[in-house]
């Protein structure tokens, strides 16, 4: 009530939400309540105000600007529009379906079935997608499996081929943040062996198919880019070695806009959307009387392909854990590192317990960083009407205790580990 009372009655107010309220059956419309507390307050079209969301990597929002999502084209240019469509289709001199895609849910649903291949790049969704058991049979169903990626992850290992990437310091480019800046990134050292730069991976491959991609620099297809879609059109990399800009940059003249809506909505008025409460798909019940969410920790990012192979982060966090609180822990005779089984409906697996008092009673916490203790071979296919987003923070569980007590050698965590990187140099 109090945040309530401090969003209504502040000058200015920006509301910043980050990706956890959107993992659930009704994610689309918890953004949709919060873009109405938006327009109700009066907190659009100023300076330091808007719904912002925090996205879960450092370029989403550039991916979406041009066009990695399932129902537009670059610039958020739809699909279905047979205007748009004819326009791609000049530019690019091929001919287009004007059916929407598939999200990433959604393809594994259809793996083996209308999907028969995948070309996966940067991604892991063998730890990161909902169901494990469920991705596993996905990814084993395909005919042929492309992971590009620039170490072997889990899903990299049932692949068919494997093509080597370059890291973000070892190519040329741009992201896109938040704030809709586009910021120039630069190459620092050279990839190791044979890895290239994505662009040329996918170029490369185009050529060999039949199809002509003859950029010779990242600054080529940003020019591509501002051709074809307004948001981008003033972009360039001459520009973009100076300061980032914020689209929509509409012509080479133009500084960038710092916020949106200042003179109204392109539809004239600002729309609201209501919402209905709608409740969770599984809850709590006697065998499954805890609710799991997953999440991340400070010192690990997603699936750990980078940070888990960095011994000065991974030394923090070596090891996969369930927080639960301390009132629950007691009842169930739990202490601190023992090891502890969780199971729910989708299947069980083993790791620590952390006791304290940041969950709620009846409530835990995963991260779901390690591949030797996967959250997401608990988690639950139910997803987002709209968005097909899965609902990773509800889902009912059991908890017990494991009897064999963890050993004072795995209890010394820095130690064991210190002593392991030790061995392998």
């Amino acid at each position: 009530i109090e945040a309530a009372k401090m969003y209504g009655s502040a000058k200015k107010a920006a509301i910043y939400f980050a990706m956890g309220i959107t993992q659930h059956k009704y994610g689309t419309n918890n953004v949709l309540s919060l873009t109405n507390l938006a327009l109700l307050t009066g907190n659009v079209g100023f300076e330091s105000t808007g719904v912002n969301p925090l996205r879960g990597q450092n370029n989403v929002q550039g991916a979406c600007d041009v066009g990695a999502l399932p129902d537009v084209y670059p610039g958020y240019q739809k699909v279905n529009d047979p205007k748009i469509k004819e326009k791609f289709e000049n530019y690019w001199g091929v001919k287009l379906t004007d059916r929407e895609g598939l999200t990433l849910t959604e393809m594994f649903e259809e793996a083996g079935k209308k999907i028969k291949a995948l070309y996966i790049m940067g991604e892991n969704p063998f730890l990161s997608d909902p169901d494990q058991d469920h991705v596993k049979k996905a990814l084993k169903s395909l005919d042929f499996l492309i992971v590009q990626d620039i170490f072997l992850t889990e899903t990299a290992q049932f692949a068919d081929v494997v093509l080597p990437a370059a890291s973000f310091a070892e190519k040329e480019g741009t992201f896109t943040n938040t704030e809709r800046r586009i910021q120039r990134v630069r190459k620092a050292i050279n990839s190791p062996g044979r890895a290239k730069a994505d662009w040329e991976i996918l170029a490369s491959l185009a050529n060999k198919m039949g199809y002509e991609m003859k950029y010779n620099s990242p600054s080529e297809i940003m020019d591509e880019i501002a051709r074809v879609s307004k948001l981008y059109g003033g972009i360039s990399y001459e520009r973009l070695e100076k300061e980032g800009l914020q689209w929509p940059c509409p012509d080479s003249n133009h500084p960038g806009t710092k916020y949106l809506h200042k003179d109204g909505f392109s539809r004239g008025k600002g729309k609201f959307f209501p919402v209905e409460f709608t409740p969770p798909e599984k809850e709590a019940d006697e065998k499954y009387n805890f609710i799991l969410m997953t999440g991340r920790m400070l010192y690990h990012f997603h699936t750990g392909t980078m940070t888990r192979r960095s011994y000065p982060i991974d030394k923090h966090e070596p090891d996969s854990y369930v927080e639960i609180n301390i009132e629950d822990a007691r009842k169930l005779g739990i202490k601190g590192k023992d090891k502890v089984r969780i199971t729910s409906r989708q299947g069980t697996i083993e790791t620590y317990a952390k006791v304290g008092e940041r969950v709620k009673p009846g409530q835990l916490f995963m991260p779901f960083h390690y591949a030797e203790s996967p959250a997401n071979k608990l988690t639950n296919r139910v997803y987002d009407s709209k968005a097909k987003i899965p609902e990773l923070k509800i889902t009912p569980v059991k908890l017990e205790k494991v009897e064999k007590r963890v050993s004072q050698r795995e209890v010394l965590i820095d130690e064991r580990f210190t002593s392991i990187r030790r061995q392998e140099q």
